[in-house]
């Protein structure tokens, strides 16, 4: 019986009852794993949403030192009201002084109200509230807490949920066949981290602004809490697949769907995919060259890999095909008959390899 724990051999037979086992067993620790996450990142709420808010805080607050917005307008009257109440405290004291010419008692009664004007003015608050999302809904506040609590979860989870997903392909693979996938499969969580921090400081704050400053004239601009954990997660979720281009281009490069030679010499729509799709993201011209840059520079590492690697799957016996091959071998004085000894091979290792698959997956196939 096939087990999660129990790494499966390349050359072990298993029937279909044992996969969906292991499948089973490997989607229950994955569970597991995600229950687990889930329950701290729920316990760890605020946190998280103290951390998603800071980029819509930020921007916030610059709208308040320029009075812009309902909070820039409300910071305006707060401001106001303070100054207000700070002269009449300073006429207070100056009409109760023993020089200012009233009577006794008028002087008396002005000195007795200074105490509560500085109470009254106490009060105040000094920088105004309501700069995070608002909930409209009567659940809202508890569904979103879970849905961003999920997401950071997902995130969490993702390294036991990709090594157990690659466990189970695992076998399917020869040994060469591991040593590629091994380094591909192993770059894919941490590029996803990069994307994401970088939709997190670069992405994101550009968004945020665009969409509070766009027209912000005509509309009382109010987030709504559900709304704008969706977009962030979206936009940090795209961008964290956005980054996994080197692999995309390795792969590509491995399965000779593309050669080194054509990726350098496909620069320049490199340049102008990587621009479109900074353009297609919110953000002004500033951020159209800071989103630009990084993706241009994912482009032009990938060609070293994929040069690197190319060099490296050479030495191994597999070299990876730069140009057509050609129909004759003209060296060796092979005509049509050697094109039929090439095809005739390559029929009998398709059949080796569809028996090979047989014989792994069922034996009494």
């Amino acid at each position: 019986m096939a087990t999660a724990i129990r790494p499966i051999g390349h050359e072990e037979r298993l029937s279909l009852v044992d996969h969906l086992d292991e499948l089973r067993t490997r989607l229950i620790i994955s569970g597991i794993a995600l229950a687990l996450a889930f329950g701290i990142c729920l316990w760890q709420n605020h946190t998280l949403l103290r951390w998603i808010n800071e980029p819509l805080n930020k921007q916030t607050q610059k709208q308040v030192e320029r009075g812009e917005g309902p909070l820039g307008q409300t910071a305006l009257a707060q401001q106001a009201v303070l100054g207000v109440a700070k002269s009449t405290e300073g006429l207070a004291r100056t009409l109760s002084a023993p020089d200012s010419g009233l009577p006794a008692a008028v002087r008396a009664r002005l000195k007795a109200q200074i105490p509560q004007l500085r109470k009254d003015v106490a009060k105040i608050p000094r920088t105004p509230q309501g700069n995070k999302p608002v909930t409209l809904g009567f659940g809202e506040p508890f569904t979103t807490t879970l849905t961003v609590s999920f997401y950071f979860a997902l995130v969490l989870a993702l390294p036991v949920i990709l090594f157990e997903l690659y466990g189970f392909l695992l076998p399917a693979f020869s040994p060469s066949e591991r040593r590629v996938v091994l380094p591909l499969l192993s770059a894919i969580p941490c590029l996803f981290v990069i994307g994401v921090l970088f939709g997190y400081f670069v992405v994101l704050p550009a968004a945020v602004r665009f969409f509070q400053n766009f027209n912000s004239e005509q509309f009382d601009v109010l987030v709504q809490a559900s709304q704008y954990y969706r977009f962030a997660a979206t936009t940090l979720l795209a961008m964290g697949l956005v980054f996994q281009v080197p692999v995309a281009i390795l792969a590509a490069v491995r399965a000779r769907i593309v050669t080194v030679r054509q990726l350098r010499k496909s620069r320049r729509y490199a340049i102008v995919v990587c621009a479109a799709i900074a353009a297609f993201l919110p953000g002004d011209a500033v951020t159209l060259l800071l989103e630009t840059i990084p993706l241009y520079v994912l482009y032009e590492t990938s060609i070293l890999l994929a040069a690197f690697m190319s060099r490296r799957w050479a030495r191994e016996g597999e070299p990876v095909t730069t140009t057509a091959a050609p129909l004759a071998d003209t060296a060796d004085g092979a005509g049509p008959a050697g094109a039929e000894d090439s095809s005739e091979k390559t029929t009998k290792q398709t059949e080796q390899s569809v028996q090979t698959i047989i014989d792994h997956t069922d034996p009494d196939l």
